[in-house]
């Protein structure tokens, strides 16, 4: 049984579905990531996942729980990282920690979390003096302490440099690795492609697509592209013909632009090959989740 359900979840706000049937299904033991652009109903989603929202249609378990009926027994084994969270500015990484901790039976060592994030230095230093990362390592702790079965992180590494968010993509693989299932919110697409497992696209409330990031991508217009300028003319009627061809298109100075997959790229050197055309200029791209993410919700405005 998946460790997550979500069977036609819908909420409305102000007469206006932000969620509207969505219906996904997360295995144990997986990144399964939430994509899509602001405003999208992501968050709304999770929230009714994590208990916090109630949903005007539909329904969610975790574990076969409600996550509304059966709210206390869901808290024990859900860990949850809310996209706009603050603790007091005074209140110490220790403190932070201790609170927390107190709040389980049979809650993970804090001291043990501290060491595994990287805090073990900062546990005196208080919450308004933490850099970005630091801040998002205690979210991620405080995530971690009651030894959830799955853990929930919106929006991890909004707002974090480059370096920091790298950071946080190994530590999330890390938390994945030791057992936890991880329920990833993000609009960043090489995050999504880095970590995910399986991707759902959600747009306009809707989930428009579902399945790897190299699912995703395969599916793109742009799985991959070559360019070349050809040292003998080629007609657009044989490139075309060429096995999963999506597009051609012809540059002011000669430039072929071929966008397929990889079968596309494989018959397209075979050709050239069999009749000695020079491929000057070449240069083959492969298609990223951004270019399928770009690809899929352009379809559906």
């Amino acid at each position: 049984m998946p460790i997550i359900e979500v069977n036609g979840l819908r909420k409305v706000y102000g007469g206006r579905a932000v969620v509207d049937g969505i219906t996904f299904a997360v295995e144990e033991g997986e990144i399964f990531g939430v994509l899509g652009p602001n405003g999208a109903g992501k968050t709304t989603t999770v929230e009714c996942v994590e208990g916090l929202r109630v949903p005007d249609a539909g329904e969610v378990r975790v574990a076969g729980l409600d996550p509304i009926r059966d709210h206390d027994r869901v808290t024990r084994f859900l860990g949850v990282q809310l996209q706009q969270s603050e603790l007091q500015a005074k209140l110490t990484v220790r403190e932070a920690l201790e609170v927390y901790s107190a709040f389980y039976s049979r809650p993970a060592d804090w001291r043990s979390l501290a060491e595994r994030l990287g805090l073990t230095d900062r546990l005196d230093a208080r919450f308004g003096k933490l850099s970005g990362g630091q801040r998002q390592r205690l979210s991620i702790a405080l995530a971690l302490i009651g030894n959830p079965k799955v853990v929930v992180l919106d929006e991890l590494t909004t707002g974090l440099d480059p370096r920091a968010r790298r950071e946080s993509w190994k530590l999330i693989e890390e938390v994945r690795d030791s057992g936890v299932t991880v329920l990833l919110v993000t609009h960043f697409m090489e995050e999504a492609q880095r970590l995910c497992d399986r991707v759902a696209v959600i747009n306009a409330g809707r989930i428009v697509a579902l399945d790897s990031p190299a699912g995703l991508i395969d599916r793109s217009a742009s799985a991959a592209v070559v360019s070349f300028i050809p040292s003998e003319p080629l007609g657009d009627d044989e490139l075309a013909a060429l096995p999963a061809v999506k597009s051609v298109e012809r540059g002011d100075d000669d430039t072929l632009v071929i966008s397929g997959t990889d079968e596309t790229v494989s018959a397209l050197m075979s050709m050239l090959a069999q009749r000695r055309i020079t491929a000057r200029r070449l240069r083959v791209t492969e298609g990223t989740l951004d270019d399928a993410f770009l690809d899929l919700t352009e379809q559906e405005n």
